[in-house]
């Protein structure tokens, strides 16, 4: 062995790696873990659904008893005029939501636009929510609104049920017309498109025969 090597220094050994510096090599090895898609939206539903509920607690308190007087000044005591109001009322607000809801299901509504058209649809329902409010409620507003009905709305609470009934029986069957129209439509314009194939391949054969003759 030479002088000169004996002064070059002898090779580092790698230093084996310490125990913090094994936990975080562990760490960032793990995959990152991030919610869905479909997580996200049934939390946001929730909270969305949570707040719903605090918000229809705090106005029992009030709109029942409000609504009861609204539509008392209306029948003003008429056994007619309040079950033509709870017709009008019933049908009304029922048939129409339910068709501006059934429209979800067009290909073209994103999922952001179907949800603001199925809240249009419960806001124009109002009227039958109010309603409900009285009928189902437990809250003194809504006992009071029920007095209210059975003096000066008769006839409206049993008028308004069967206006929803009908509303929405006519607007399922409406809407299904339609779907079985627009599928009608679509087989129709299949054909002709076939129809029009036929004739036309038909027609370059007999260009073709009557050129090699």
């Amino acid at each position: 062995m030479t002088e000169g090597d004996e002064a070059r220094p002898a090779a580092s050994q790698p230093q084996e790696p310490t125990d913090a510096q094994r936990v975080t090599r562990k760490i960032n090895e793990q995959p990152t873990v991030a919610p869905g898609k479909w997580v996200k939206r049934m939390v946001l539903a929730l909270v969305v659904a949570a707040v719903l509920f605090i918000v229809w607690r705090l106005s029992a308190a009030f709109w029942p008893r409000w609504w009861a007087q609204r539509v008392g000044d209306q029948v003003e005591g008429g056994v007619t005029a309040g079950t033509m109001w709870g017709l009008f009322y019933g049908f009304t607000f029922t048939f129409v939501p339910l068709l501006l809801l059934f429209q979800i299901r067009r290909r073209f509504f994103t999922w952001t636009w179907r949800g603001i058209v199925a809240v249009v649809a419960v806001v124009l329902a109002a009227p039958n929510w109010l309603t409900l409010m009285v009928v189902a409620g437990n809250s003194n507003a809504a006992h009071a609104g029920e007095r209210i009905f059975d003096v000066e709305a008769p006839g409206f609470r049993w008028a308004t049920l069967i206006g929803v009934v009908v509303g929405g029986l006519l607007a399922v069957v409406t809407t299904g017309t339609s779907m079985r129209l627009s599928n009608r439509r679509k087989q129709i314009d299949k054909l002709k498109a076939e129809r029009d194939q036929l004739r036309t391949g038909n027609r370059d054969r007999g260009d073709e025969e009557t050129s090699e003759s």
